[in-house]
């Protein structure tokens, strides 16, 4: 099984976000799956997991305001037609206590459909129902605004 990785240094929040952006638009010439697209973040409070989705959305060509699902679990936000993906589905796993929880939000409906693209804040609290193929950022604060965005992609 081959990985690949990358890692980013980010001293600003603009940073993150032309790396979550550059990361969209990357994605969307990659597309080769047969199922859902899921992408896991990790990271502490703070780290910059929302920030990234927010961006990665612009990236997409998404125009409204994206919020954290938090409080709801979910939130699904529609692609231009021009994307290989129909729906962003922006998953927080925060309060989730396991991945059985994951399963009451539809889980095997939205995994199967090959036309969503998934990204999990705090996939850790839901790793076990991940598939395979799920691409991995992890986040990792190193002083003020500066931030380590690291991303492994099982090929």
């Amino acid at each position: 099984m081959n990985k690949m990785k990358a890692k980013h240094t980010t001293a600003h929040v603009l940073e993150t976000g032309l790396v979550a952006e550059k990361f969209a638009k990357d994605l969307l010439k990659k597309r080769t799956l047969k199922h859902a697209a899921v992408i896991g973040l990790t990271g502490d409070l703070g780290a910059g997991k929302t920030t990234f989705v927010k961006a990665f959305a612009r990236g997409l060509g998404i125009k409204e305001t994206v919020v954290s699902p938090t409080f709801v679990l979910e939130r699904v936000y529609k692609l231009p037609k021009t994307s290989p993906f129909s729906h962003l589905v922006h998953i927080d796993a925060y309060r989730l206590k396991g991945a059985g929880e994951l399963l009451g939000l539809g889980w095997d409906a939205l995994i199967a459909n090959p036309k969503n693209l998934i990204m999990i804040e705090w996939a850790d609290n839901v790793a076990p129902i991940l598939p395979q193929k799920t691409i991995h950022l992890f986040f990792s604060h190193k002083g003020g605004d500066k931030r380590n965005i690291e991303i492994k992609i099982q090929k």
